[in-house]
């Protein structure tokens, strides 16, 4: 039997805490790029009318599909816990022969699919997407769809070279190289809005790619990555790794059909209407990515590693303190979400948008259950189990096209329907998830736990009341406008929001506030050096 290479076993890895900051940071730097991103062509391209920005945001849905369908269940949690085994077994050699045989595989596969984008770009716009938008709207959908065709082919190779640095404890790269999308993005606004207008966002959004693909292929060579055009067949983990491929495929592939049915829909309910839902849901996701997809990057390794050493109570303990962290994370966060809704909407667009802000209201339910399903989904995935989150997501992707359909007409909720139909799909399926975990392991939730969750509870009641307290004191008046006067009092109410969170929690003895309290005294007790 083969041994680990001395100097893979000698690898040094970042602590769990420091990547999750790492990956925390610049989560956040990314969501405050997209957010200016959406601000900026909110401000710089009208939201009705033939150059509307409906177009903009319904020609990425298609690109957006393949990608997730096709490539991203292969990017992490089908292929990451094969990778950790074969690593801790065989060394980096190994490592990078299985990378580089699904690099292949699936690099042809999406340059297939970029052509098929690039030639019925036009076909997918006006019957799958968005048939609602007007034939100007669809011309300009197209020629967008057509630039971002190749993107797919792009992210998959990146997404493979990164998730190969993941398994060696390496995140940098990672990290810092989806940055420089939205910042090509956003170039592109001020070089191509007085000429070629939206179109050239699309430009934009392919040059991004090929950029962040070059900083993650600088990390991969530093991880001594040699391309090779081989694809290793007889594999056996290879094998592993496409088996855990399609059912991973097709739950990350449910939720971008969900996106596209979505889209069709809102396209049905009048100008505007895609990008009002649009804006709503990239507020959403800015706290899913940045608690749940952030932590549970940097936890997954770990989670792999534990079961690997036939550890499964340290897997649970690691499990339980994960999602009960996130859990007193995300507690603050949707209280704010909910609160700030309004001064939110009317800064990501700049005249003032209500609907905006409805449609946000009601989908504080998703971001605090997609923040959950996160961990949760990734506890089946450690198990080599992606077949249960598909089956779950099968079922849960059904109930929302009819609660979609239901509740976004005309009579009911409208556009605001869908965010509706997206907050109870969510509760619903991490409620399955967590019974099926139950049933798996009945040790998982213990009392501790729910004891914890109550607490937590207590706390985040706290953080409401004093939530409602500012808002009556610092309320979103008509005259509010600007980046100053917005962004003050949010970060205002926040700020107190946090702070009674963070003080309740203490006066609670949570555990979740011992490593924050810890972290704290060190930075406070630490001596200066004065010396030059």
């Amino acid at each position: 039997m083969n041994s680990p290479k001395v100097t893979d076993s000698k690898t040094t890895r970042a602590s769990l805490p420091n990547v999750a900051a790492l990956l925390m940071a610049t989560t956040l730097a990314g969501q405050i790029l997209g957010f200016l991103r959406t601000k900026l062509v909110n401000a710089n391209f009208p939201i009705t009318g033939p150059h509307s920005t409906d177009a903009y945001f319904a020609a990425f849905n298609v690109p957006d599909f393949f990608y997730y369908t096709l490539a991203a269940g292969a990017l992490g949690v089908a292929l990451i816990p094969v990778l950790v085994e074969r690593y801790n077994k065989s060394g980096s050699k190994a490592v990078w022969e299985i990378s580089n045989s699904l690099m292949n595989l699936l690099a042809i596969v999406m340059f297939v699919i970029g052509l098929f984008i690039l030639i019925f770009a036009k076909w997918l716009i006006h019957h799958v997407v968005a048939p609602g938008l007007s034939p100007v709207e669809a011309r300009t959908a197209a020629t967008i769809m057509r630039f971002l065709a190749f993107d797919p082919f792009i992210f998959t190779i990146s997404g493979i070279l990164a998730s190969a640095q993941q398994t060696f404890g390496k995140f940098f790269f990672f990290a810092i190289a989806p940055l420089t999308y939205n910042i090509s993005i956003i170039i592109s606004i001020f070089v191509f809005k007085d000429n070629i207008g939206l179109i050239g966002l699309g430009i934009g959004a392919l040059i991004g790619a090929l950029i962040q693909l070059a900083l993650i292929t600088i990390g991969a060579v530093r991880s001594r990555f040699h391309w090779s055009p081989k694809i290793f067949w007889k594999s056996k983990d290879f094998h592993t790794v496409l088996r855990n491929l399609p059912p991973r495929s097709l739950d990350q592939g449910m939720d971008q059909v969900e996106d596209i049915i979505e889209t069709h829909i809102a396209s049905r309910l009048g100008s505007g209407s895609i990008t009002n839902f649009s804006n709503a849901y990239i507020l959403s996701t800015a706290p899913i990515l940045l608690l749940g997809t952030a932590i549970s990057t940097a936890a997954f390794p770990r989670l792999n590693h534990r079961l690997n050493q036939g550890r499964p109570d340290l897997f649970r303990k690691d499990f339980l303190k994960i999602i009960r962290a996130m859990i007193w994370l995300a507690a603050p966060v949707v209280v704010i979400g909910y609160y700030c809704r309004g001064y939110l909407a009317r800064l990501i667009y700049t005249q003032g948008n209500d609907q905006i802000a409805l449609i946000f209201g009601f989908m504080i339910g998703a971001i605090f259950f997609g923040i959950l399903y996160t961990i949760i989904s990734r506890w089946f995935y450690a198990h080599k189990d992606t077949k249960t989150p598909l089956t779950v997501s099968v079922i849960t992707i059904a109930l929302n096209i009819i609660l979609a359909y239901t509740l976004s007409r005309p009579h009911n909720y409208g556009v605001a329907g869908l965010a509706l139909a997206q907050s109870i799909v969510a509760a619903v399926e991490v409620i399955i998830l967590s019974i099926i975990m139950v049933k798996r392991d009945r040790k998982l939730f213990d009392r501790n736990f729910i004891s914890g969750l109550i607490r937590i509870a207590s706390v985040t009641g706290f953080s409401i009341v004093a939530g409602f307290i500012m808002i009556s004191l610092y309320p979103l008046e008509i005259d509010d406008h600007g980046f100053f006067v917005l962004g003050s009092k949010v970060a205002l109410i926040s700020l107190v929001i946090l702070a009674v969170h963070f003080s309740v929690s203490t006066l609670f003895d949570l555990e979740e506030v011992r490593p924050v309290i810890s972290k704290l005294k060190k930075i406070i007790t630490k001596p200066v050096n004065w010396q030059v």
